[in-house]
Protein backbone atom coordinates (compact mmCIF):
# COMPACT_ATOMS: atom_id res chain seq x y z
CA UNK A 1 0.00 0.00 0.00
CA UNK A 2 1.24 3.48 -0.89
CA UNK A 3 1.64 5.99 1.90
CA UNK A 4 1.35 9.71 2.43
CA UNK A 5 3.84 11.79 4.38
CA UNK A 6 2.87 15.14 5.89
CA UNK A 7 5.62 17.76 5.87
CA UNK A 8 6.24 19.92 8.96
CA UNK A 9 4.83 22.93 7.05
CA UNK A 10 1.65 21.06 6.17
CA UNK A 11 1.35 19.90 9.78
CA UNK A 12 1.52 23.55 10.91
CA UNK A 13 -1.11 24.47 8.30
CA UNK A 14 -3.40 21.75 9.65
CA UNK A 15 -2.92 22.98 13.23
CA UNK A 16 -3.98 26.49 12.20
CA UNK A 17 -7.00 25.12 10.32
CA UNK A 18 -8.00 22.99 13.31
CA UNK A 19 -7.67 25.99 15.66
CA UNK A 20 -10.02 27.88 13.34
CA UNK A 21 -12.58 25.06 13.36
CA UNK A 22 -12.25 24.51 17.11
CA UNK A 23 -13.17 28.13 17.73
CA UNK A 24 -16.13 28.04 15.34
CA UNK A 25 -17.55 24.60 14.61
CA UNK A 26 -16.14 21.35 15.97
CA UNK A 27 -18.37 19.18 13.76
CA UNK A 28 -17.13 20.94 10.64
CA UNK A 29 -13.56 20.45 11.89
CA UNK A 30 -14.11 16.73 12.37
CA UNK A 31 -15.62 16.51 8.89
CA UNK A 32 -12.60 18.34 7.44
CA UNK A 33 -10.16 15.94 9.15
CA UNK A 34 -12.11 12.90 7.93
CA UNK A 35 -12.20 14.20 4.36
CA UNK A 36 -8.53 15.21 4.48
CA UNK A 37 -7.53 11.70 5.57
CA UNK A 38 -9.69 10.10 2.85
CA UNK A 39 -8.23 12.33 0.15
CA UNK A 40 -4.68 11.65 1.31
CA UNK A 41 -5.21 7.89 1.17
CA UNK A 42 -6.80 8.18 -2.25
CA UNK A 43 -4.03 10.45 -3.54
CA UNK A 44 -1.38 8.03 -2.33
CA UNK A 45 -2.89 5.36 -4.57
CA UNK A 46 -3.77 7.68 -7.48
CA UNK A 47 -1.17 10.46 -7.21
CA UNK A 48 -1.71 12.09 -10.60
CA UNK A 49 -5.41 12.76 -10.14
CA UNK A 50 -4.80 16.22 -8.70
CA UNK A 51 -4.25 19.36 -10.72
CA UNK A 52 -0.73 20.19 -11.85
CA UNK A 53 0.79 23.42 -10.53
CA UNK A 54 3.93 23.02 -12.66
CA UNK A 55 3.87 26.75 -13.41
CA UNK A 56 4.86 27.28 -9.76
CA UNK A 57 7.09 24.22 -9.15
CA UNK A 58 7.54 21.43 -11.67
CA UNK A 59 6.65 18.73 -9.11
CA UNK A 60 3.67 20.50 -7.48
CA UNK A 61 0.15 19.08 -7.62
CA UNK A 62 -2.99 20.01 -5.71
CA UNK A 63 -6.45 18.83 -4.84
CA UNK A 64 -9.27 21.02 -3.44
CA UNK A 65 -10.91 20.33 -0.08
CA UNK A 66 -13.61 22.60 1.37
CA UNK A 67 -12.04 25.89 0.24
CA UNK A 68 -8.49 24.70 0.88
CA UNK A 69 -5.96 23.12 -1.45
CA UNK A 70 -3.93 20.07 -0.48
CA UNK A 71 -0.59 20.70 -2.18
CA UNK A 72 1.60 17.67 -2.66
CA UNK A 73 4.32 16.02 -4.69
CA UNK A 74 4.52 12.48 -5.96
CA UNK A 75 7.14 10.34 -4.20
CA UNK A 76 8.45 6.84 -4.94
CA UNK A 77 6.31 5.24 -2.24
CA UNK A 78 3.23 7.51 -2.44
CA UNK A 79 2.90 11.25 -1.91
CA UNK A 80 4.26 14.00 0.32
CA UNK A 81 1.76 16.61 1.49
CA UNK A 82 3.67 19.89 1.30
CA UNK A 83 1.04 22.44 2.37
CA UNK A 84 -2.68 22.74 3.11
CA UNK A 85 -3.72 26.31 2.36
CA UNK A 86 -6.71 28.46 1.56
CA UNK A 87 -7.68 28.45 -2.09
CA UNK A 88 -7.49 32.25 -1.94
CA UNK A 89 -3.81 32.23 -1.02
CA UNK A 90 -1.19 33.41 -3.51
CA UNK A 91 0.48 30.07 -4.17
CA UNK A 92 3.29 31.50 -6.27
CA UNK A 93 4.51 33.73 -3.44
CA UNK A 94 4.04 30.88 -0.95
CA UNK A 95 6.45 28.66 -2.85
CA UNK A 96 8.78 31.51 -3.84
CA UNK A 97 9.48 31.95 -0.10
CA UNK A 98 10.34 28.29 0.41
CA UNK A 99 13.61 26.74 -0.66
CA UNK A 100 11.72 23.46 -1.22
CA UNK A 101 12.90 21.86 -4.47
Amino acid sequence: MKQHIISPEANQDLEVIMDYFTARNIDAGEHFVDEFNKKCRYLANFPNMGRSYAHIKDYLRGLPLDGYIILYRVADNGIEILRVVSGYRDLESLFAESGDD
